[in-house]
């Protein structure tokens, strides 16, 4: 049986390029619809539109994760393309107005794909997050990839156990390691993470890129902590007391820190007052899915707010939406666990990493940052 298993799982891999294009084709007929959306406030109303449907944009992943929109400003075509701007008559160059790209990760393929408007899928980097030469299960790759105020990537490695970045948005430049050590000690293996306004990267540190999770040998630290590494690369323990940190996201303020906290057993979102030096206060429970995890699939994990200070969290069911006050207003159910989300295009667009889909919806709203 395990042999027979371990050839299944090799055969659906190879597809897998194949099958993550699928969805990809079948753009000029309009994408696919999935999931279900559960409206439970008026409020929210105002974000998700009566009649917005969540579209799948491709499928045939392992695990997604980290969705991160790469903006490209206008530039000059030399052709017309319908929808340009700016044609003159006779003129054979045309302004084109912003665009960009969407780039997430797949885990256990080790890989970050680009997806793209009108183009297939493309593999973006691989490896992404396990550059060791032995051959290795579980969950090697990057996991959350986020923008730094310079617009570099940079990746929450999983295999190497490390935040490292990219000097230039190409798969042959430099990786620079931010950090990789807390006290001499190796990090578990960095999940998730978000930029302050200052620079300061703040991030999330649980075992799940181990391959023995928690009773890996390799596991230097007995805590799982959300750090601040500063922009002069001072690495900062900022609580140690989450079980499974996970998703993180700072309000529009920055007065507030969330984050999710993936245990079945304590299945919570928690708002952290940020103090005037960057350290974190006191820590309150924002939301309680626990009661949610024996019937619906997923845990609380990625997060985003958007410019009014709504929280868009993957858990339990798919994405909540959340009032400042902890208020849930209503669901994006996608039908699979759902991993993480972000904004994108014009920062109306919601795009989201479930299970082995990518999908998006279109919001009222715009997201922090845009």
């Amino acid at each position: 049986m395990k042999t027979l298993s371990l050839r299944l799982a090799l055969l659906a891999l190879l597809l897998l390029p194949l099958a993550y294009q699928v969805t990809q084709g079948e753009q000029k007929n309009g994408y696919p619809t999935m999931g279900t959306i559960e409206r439970k406030d008026p409020r929210f109303d105002r974000l998700i539109p009566p009649g917005a449907k969540l579209e799948k944009l491709a499928d045939g992943f392992v695990w997604t994760e980290g969705p991160v929109w790469v903006r490209e400003k206008a530039h000059a075509a030399k052709r017309k393309v319908k929808g340009s701007f700016n044609d003159h008559v006779g003129s054979t160059r045309t302004w084109l107005p912003e665009s960009g790209y969407l780039l997430f990760s797949d885990i256990p393929r080790n890989t970050v794909f680009k997806w793209q408007e009108g183009h297939n899928v493309s593999v973006f980097l691989q490896p992404s997050g396990y550059t060791g030469k032995t051959p290795r299960g579980g969950e090697p790759g990057s996991n959350a990839l986020v923008l730094d105020p310079e617009g570099r990537l940079v990746l929450m490695e999983h295999g190497d156990r490390c935040v490292a970045r990219l000097e230039k948005m190409n798969k042959s430049a430099q990786r620079t390691i931010l950090a990789d050590r807390y006290e001499g000690k190796r990090l578990n293996s960095p999940n998730d993470g978000v930029f302050k306004s200052n620079g300061d990267l703040y991030f999330t540190d649980p075992p799940y890129g181990l391959e023995k999770v928690w009773e890996d040998p390799a596991r230097e630290l007995d805590f799982c902590g959300v750090y601040r590494l500063s922009k002069d690369g001072k690495l900062t323990l900022l609580t140690k007391e989450m079980s499974r940190p996970n998703g993180i996201a700072f309000s529009p303020d920055e007065k507030t820190l969330y984050v999710a906290n993936s245990d079945p057993e304590k299945a919570v979102w928690m708002a952290f007052d940020v103090k005037d030096d960057g350290t974190l206060g006191s820590g309150r429970i924002f939301f309680d899915s626990t009661g949610w995890v024996k019937t619906k699939k997923g845990l609380p994990d990625g997060m985003k707010v958007d410019r009014e200070g709504y929280l868009f969290a993957t858990g339990p069911g798919g994405v909540h939406v959340f009032a400042p006050d902890g208020t849930l207003l209503g669901t994006i159910d996608t039908g699979e666990k759902t991993a993480n989300c972000n904004w994108g295009d014009d920062g109306s667009v919601l795009y989201i990493a479930a299970d082995h889909n990518l999908c998006r919806i279109k919001t009222s709203t715009k997201g922090k940052g845009f």
